[in-house]
């Protein structure tokens, strides 16, 4: 007899077990396809920050940044192990684009829209305490900011929505790849969706089928008859790298040379740099770190930081891609586009596929609940268990 939910959800990254975790929330019967491992793509690949978004002050997306402001305060709350705040540096030199009266706005600004809680407060370090910022190069210093926002192991974040997820009921098969699905041409009919799992071909039935597959969700999208249409996207790559060094007071967020923002922070007892923004075309299971990324972020390392100057030995270098809507003539610089998550159903009345494009780490939780408002009129209505708005992560 083959197997019915409520809902199937192809990807088992953030947006996948966000989705999951809302559904079974809500008493749905809920199974998630990852062909992988959990986290196994962006999601383990990210600048392991849960941040309010202040650099999307300058693209004038206000929304978004109080989105993620609340969003952060809320898994500070529910995550305390996984999620925790920590100070953020931004130093001002005379070429830095971004001059002191325009950071105390930007800042003043966002912590306004954080409802001026402490987390959300900045303040201008004293030069004597400039000598305490980690070998952070002192010459020509005009000013350093310190504001706070939040650092996370994302992979293990994903893993506890996750498991939050199936204590609730919802069902894991992984690794699973899917294969195919031919969509209800009839509100009443299931989708039927096909997939391998231990060397055998399944199928199983469902109201509504989800594609969180990030990176690879054209080719999902493909691989769904009838083939449904999908919005303009690029796949942008994202470097990091880390290096050996311990940083004791926080996180800096610096210009590199080409006025890009790059983030130093501690990790793991090392230092994390990263991250670059480039164009990536092919299959996202070959993005790989390029020799000249990395270049760049040791330049910028070494540019703040003289410690680092000269040969310095990279420890680890990971790529991963994010999902941004398309750019048309490239004109459009990455930092400047919206951030804003695309749900996409297959049709307005009756949808039988939504398709998740893009999306933050941050907003994970908050995107997951506008997937099970989007769908209410489909998906039906069960005993709720749960609020994730309460519900703690471990």
């Amino acid at each position: 007899m083959t197997e019915s939910y409520d809902l199937v959800i192809i990807g088992g990254g953030i947006h996948g077990a966000g989705i999951a975790q809302a559904a079974a929330a809500r008493g749905l019967s809920v199974m998630v396809l990852e062909q992988t491992g959990i986290a196994s793509g962006t999601s383990s690949r990210s600048s392991k920050l849960i941040h309010g978004g202040l650099r999307y002050l300058e693209s004038g997306q206000l929304s978004l940044v109080r989105e993620c402001l609340h969003e952060r305060a809320l898994l500070l709350k529910l995550a305390p192990q996984l999620v925790k705040l920590k100070s953020f540096y931004i130093p001002v030199y005379p070429d830095t684009t971004r001059r002191p009266w325009l950071l105390r706005t930007g800042l003043s600004l966002y912590a306004l829209l954080g409802g001026l809680h402490p987390a959300a407060r900045f303040r201008r370090v004293p030069p004597s305490l400039w000598q305490n910022l980690d070998g952070l190069d002192t010459t020509h210093l005009e000013a350093v900011f310190q504001y706070s926002d939040a650092q996370t192991d994302d992979a293990m974040l994903t893993r506890a929505v996750m498991r939050s997820a199936q204590q609730m009921g919802a069902h894991l098969k992984m690794p699973a790849t899917f294969t195919g699905a031919c969509l209800g041409q009839q509100d009443e009919r299931d989708n039927i969706i096909e997939y391998r799992h231990n060397g055998q071909t399944e199928t199983c039935a469902a109201t509504v089928l989800v594609n969180a597959a990030g990176p690879w969700v054209q080719q999902v999208s493909s691989r769904i008859i009838p083939v449904p249409a999908q919005p303009g996207i690029d796949l942008v790559q994202g470097t990091h790298i880390i290096v050996p060094g311990i940083l004791t007071q926080g996180i800096y967020y610096v210009e590199a040379e080409d006025k890009r923002v790059v983030f130093v922070m501690p990790w793991q007892n090392n230092t994390l740099v990263g991250t670059t923004e480039s164009a990536y075309q092919g299959d996202p299971a070959d993005v790989r770190p390029l020799p000249h990324e990395q270049a760049y972020l040791l330049q910028t390392l070494a540019r703040y930081f003289p410690q680092h100057r000269g040969r310095q030995p990279i420890l680890t270098a990971i790529a991963g891609l994010r999902v941004l809507p398309s750019s048309g003539s490239g004109a459009m610089s990455v930092n400047a586009r919206s951030r804003e998550t695309i749900l996409h159903p297959d049709r307005q009345d009756h949808p039988r596929l939504l398709t998740v494009y893009g999306g933050k780490l941050t907003t994970y939780r908050l995107t997951a609940e506008r997937v099970m408002a989007h769908l209410a009129g489909v998906l039906p209505v069960r005993k709720v268990i749960a609020d994730t708005r309460h519900l703690k992560l471990d």
